[in-house]
């Protein structure tokens, strides 16, 4: 789908028509694309199915999770995701059992009870991904993303792996994981949910649920690596990531409420909340930007740490939450949410910052009251305990205008504007052409006391009781027919300095939220005021945006519309998935299309990469909008700002900084060549957290510094270049491990001391900072990491003569480690941060030129450097894909070539944790990290 800015001049372009139910399997291409002012990644929200749908889907940073419904034609055939001739009829949530007919007013096709799949966009730390759930009774081969449901997570980037696609097992009901190698049959689409890496959307892994009923429900918790599934049986399961790879998933834990389908579910809230301050964008102190906001955990342990668990509410009127144990035992307990159970077609979920659990419901009917309902939480005796409270109502305002309140019968959407924000509620009330939208805020408000009863009591006259009330903050006119919504999960500061100066600066993720309408449009507005901000245009020509919606020329068909939507962490990205069953990817504009000069977009961009860093969210939409030009500046301010916190917070997020690095400097082909410096740090600092780790103090009495610690210090005192002397002043007693370990560890010494003496050979040629390996020249810290782990390896090679580096010498009496030692020590003086930055004099570059006649120097297998979705958008131009078919780089985008850094696709791999040559074919399947790409067989590691 195509999208334009207003003003654009670029008129849009159709999509490609679908093949008839009858052609066979029709392509599906996701096209993902991007204006200047354009937007990205995202996650869905409810749709409606156009067909007997399965229900919704649920929650960079991201995988990806969704659904898709099947249509049926008037005829009685199956097509995937294609519009049937006629309308089709659909089941809502809160329809009753399968086969019963809807109510009007749920969420989906209005007046017959259709259910919208739901889906949502999760920010963890394991990478960006998207989950999908397909849709029932196809007789072709089923797709992997379809129509109306879809449900996205953003996870961290750099931190997910994959495998390549493989018939694995899927989960079983509970209590213990079972396999699911064999894909479902065609009749078992709804029951499939499909998992997706936003930075390679074109590998799909489909997963086999084993749900009894049709998925309506999938939530991700806040790292990405747990996935909640519910479905119209009532029946909750809990899916692990089993080693962290994203096609690998289990399910150990579930709750059950029989025969009662699940309309709205979330994770417990952790009590983490940060409120990101545009006022003090330009402060130096991380701690001044985005403050901790007082929020209580929905229920703690013992010592304050939150309780982990889920809260669910079904199409009767019920509310259950489980519980999840340290033990591992799941405490689940079921409740009505007043005395006078009703049907609860749509519902959302939310949090307040006390620690307890707001429920808001509705019957579908427009001229029935929202209801809100306070749940708190308790364990008592070993039992999960849920109490109720009711909370003041409210009907929709257009239900109070005699003129419209019979044009907008149903309540078609209902949400939360946050999961943490209990106070405000976004409604959308429909008909079959037009809808209006409402914004509403809940407030405490001062009762009026009778002057007779403040003459009995003064003390009443003093103090006014107060009371809760809803007041209605913004609403717009009438609109065409609203098919989908997307709220911020950007937790902007909302007081007015900070409204002012976003204004005045123009930046704008986190204060719109978008609205997609069945004329194929894509409406952000304010989420305040629900003034329109920008639209985008998808199969339909662009329109002034003053003209009333209700006066627009209507087309002979229904238009391509999206049913299903979510924003990003950061909202600079928008997800959504078409009544054609396609997936598109809009980039939004910080600025909202506003031109803006290149420092003013630049701060825009690093304030959101600051909050991606310390919160642990993925940045991977903010990428999108990053140019080659803006690169260097990016990376130079980052790591300013990085280098004014304070110690123990650099040390913190000294891994993300080299990740967000790394990522930057692949969009620029003049910065191309740190990637693969930036990827071999984040690789010395594990190696290095996990061989200090296993040093253990000779005592009891743990002294005030760990054996590493100590390590450290006396390395940086003694500069002497022989590494018996450094070894003397160490307790070598506490480097005694067991010599299984030590043998285990061999691969790990052998890269750290190939890695040394590549370094070194290198330092002649250091004038070419094309060279990767050139960084490390200059960086103390990282040498002098070097210089640890080599005398530490020397040390255990004392213990397990076998577990060294092994080096191909030309002198058999020559003592490897300590020449390669005798250089580092001298190179690591040059620049250490302790003293003066100097050159290597003549002598040790003389030294360093000697090596490749004494040594064999090891080819280091450099990782590719571009190869993910983020590089082949970078000249703005739409792209469209196909899932199952890695695309071509454009011809536009090609990088600089260097040697060495591009693998060639006959190219032999390395297996990147046992350091072995597995050819250019490997006999076994293989598993790839895919920031970075490391390959490892599926056995190891």
């Amino acid at each position: 789908m195509y999208a334009n800015y207003p003003g654009s001049g670029a008129g849009p372009e159709p999509l490609p028509s679908q093949k008839s139910p009858g052609s066979g399997r029709a392509a599906r291409a996701t096209r993902w694309c991007g204006e200047d002012g354009g937007a990205r990644a995202g996650a869905l929200g409810r749709v409606q199915a156009p067909a007997r749908s399965s229900g919704r889907t649920g929650q960079f940073g991201g995988r990806w999770a969704g659904a898709r419904a099947a249509c049926r034609p008037p005829d009685g055939t199956w097509c995937h995701g294609e519009r049937a001739a006629g309308k089709a009829a659909t089941r809502g949530p809160g329809a009753g059992p399968v086969g019963s007919e809807g109510g009007p007013g749920e969420q989906g096709e209005l007046g017959t009870g259709g259910r919208p799949p739901c889906v949502s966009l999760a920010g963890g730390h394991n990478g960006p991904g998207l989950c999908l759930r397909v849709g029932e009774m196809a007789q072709e081969h089923p797709l992997p993303v379809g129509a109306p449901g879809l449900r996205l997570v953003l996870p961290q980037p750099h931190r997910l792996h994959h495998r390549p696609p493989q018939r694995r097992p899927g989960c079983a009901p509970r209590p213990a994981p079972i396999p699911c190698h064999q894909a479902p049959a065609p009749t078992d689409l709804t029951r499939m949910i499909h998992i997706l890496d936003t930075e390679h959307p074109w590998d799909v892994h489909s997963i086999n649920s084993e749900h009894s009923e049709a998925i309506t429900c999938l939530e991700w918790d806040q790292s990405g690596s747990r996935l909640l599934s519910a479905d119209a049986d009532g029946q909750i399961k809990c899916w692990s990531m089993a080693d962290h790879l994203a096609n690998s998933w289990e399910s150990h834990v579930g709750s059950l409420v029989e025969g009662d389908p699940i309309v709205a579910l979330s994770w417990l809230h952790n009590g983490v909340k940060l409120a990101l301050h545009v006022e003090k964008s330009g402060a130096s102190s991380f701690g001044e930007k985005f403050s901790r906001v007082k929020f209580s955990p929905s229920l703690t342990l013992f010592g304050g740490k939150p309780m982990e668990g889920w809260i669910a509410v079904t199409v009767s009127g019920l509310v259950t939450v489980s519980l999840l144990k340290p033990s591992g035992q799941v405490l689940t307990s079921t409740e009505s949410l007043c005395r006078l159970r009703g049907r609860a077609a749509l519902a959302d979920i939310a949090f307040t910052g006390g620690g307890n659990i707001v429920v808001a419901t509705a019957d579908g009917s427009s001229a029935s009251p929202v209801q809100f309902y306070k749940v708190c939480v308790s364990v008592v005796s070993e039992k999960c305990r849920i109490d109720t409270e009711i909370l003041p109502s409210l009907f929709m305002r257009c239900t109070t205008d005699l003129n419209r309140r019979d044009r907008l019968p149903a309540i078609t959407h209902l949400k939360f504007l946050a999961r943490d924000m209990s106070e405000q509620v976004l409604l959308c009330a429909s008909s079959q052409t037009s809808s209006v939208v409402e914004c509403w805020s809940l407030r405490k408000e001062g009762l009026p006391v009778n002057n007779i009863f403040q003459q009995l009591s003064p003390a009443v006259g003093d103090k006014q009781p107060m009371i809760l009330k809803w007041r209605i903050l913004s609403a717009t006119n009438d609109l065409d027919r609203v098919s989908a919504v997307a709220l911020p999960k950007l937790p902007i500061s909302l007081t007015n300095t900070d409204l002012k100066v976003a204004s005045d600066t123009q930046f704008y993720p986190g204060l719109g939220l978008a609205l997609a309408f069945h004329d194929g449009s894509v409406h952000i507005v304010h989420r305040l005021s629900l003034q329109t901000m920008a639209v985008f245009y998808s199969s339909a020509a662009p329109r002034s945006v003053d003209e009333p919606a209700i006066k627009r020329p209507r087309t002979t068909g229904p238009a391509i519309h999206f049913k299903a939507m979510q924003l990003s962490w950061t909202s600079l990205a928008l997800v959504g998935i078409d009544s054609h069953g396609r997936l598109s990817m809009l980039r939004i504009s910080p600025s909202m299309g506003h031109s803006l000069d290149v420092g003013l977009a630049l701060r825009h961009l690093l304030f959101l990469l600051e909050y991606c860093m310390v919160t642990g969210y993925d940045w991977w939409d903010i990428l999108l909008h990053v140019q080659p030009g803006m690169v260097q500046s990016l990376v130079e301010k980052l790591h300013e700002e990085y280098t004014r916190q304070k110690a123990e917070l650099q040390q913190v997020l000294s891994t993300r900084i080299l990740a967000m690095k790394a990522s930057l400097c692949k969009l620029s082909p003049c910065t191309v060549t740190r990637v693969c410096d930036y990827h071999a740090k984040l690789f010395l600092i594990a190696i290095s957290s996990t061989l200090k780790s296993l040093l253990r103090p000779h005592v009891l009495n743990t002294p005030d510094k760990s054996p590493g610690d100590r390590l450290t210090e006396i390395c940086a005192k003694i500069t002497d270049v022989d590494i018996d002397k450094v070894m003397i002043n160490l307790k070598t007693e506490e480097f005694v491990l067991d010599m299984n370990t030590l043998q285990a560890l061999q691969q790990l010494l052998q890269w750290v001391g190939d890695f040394v003496l590549y370094l070194l050979a290198s330092l002649p040629n250091q004038g070419s900072p094309l060279r990767p390996g050139h960084s490390f020249l200059r960086d103390g810290t990282s040498l002098g990491m070097l210089r640890e782990l080599m005398v530490v390896i020397r040390i255990w090679g004392l213990l397990k003569p076998s577990c060294l580096p092994v080096y191909t010498a030309t002198s058999d009496t020559q003592d490897s480690m300590s020449l390669l030692f005798r250089l580092l020590t001298k190179l690591w003086i040059c620049c250490r941060d302790e003293g003066p930055t100097s050159e290597p004099d003549e002598a040790l570059v003389d030294e360093c030129c000697l090596l490749p006649s004494q040594l064999l120097i090891p080819t280091l297998d450099w990782l590719p450097v571009s190869d993910g979705l983020v590089s082949r958008l970078q000249p703005k131009q739409p792209l469209r894909l196909h899932f199952g078919k890695t695309p071509a780089l454009p011809g536009s985008a090609t990088t600089l070539q260097l040697d060495g850094l591009i693998r060639a696709p006959g190219h032999p791999k390395t297996d990147h944790l046992r350091r072995l040559h597995l050819g250019a074919h490997p006999t076994e399947e293989c598993k790839a990290c895919t920031r970075p790409p490391r390959v490892a067989p599926l056995g190891a590691g």
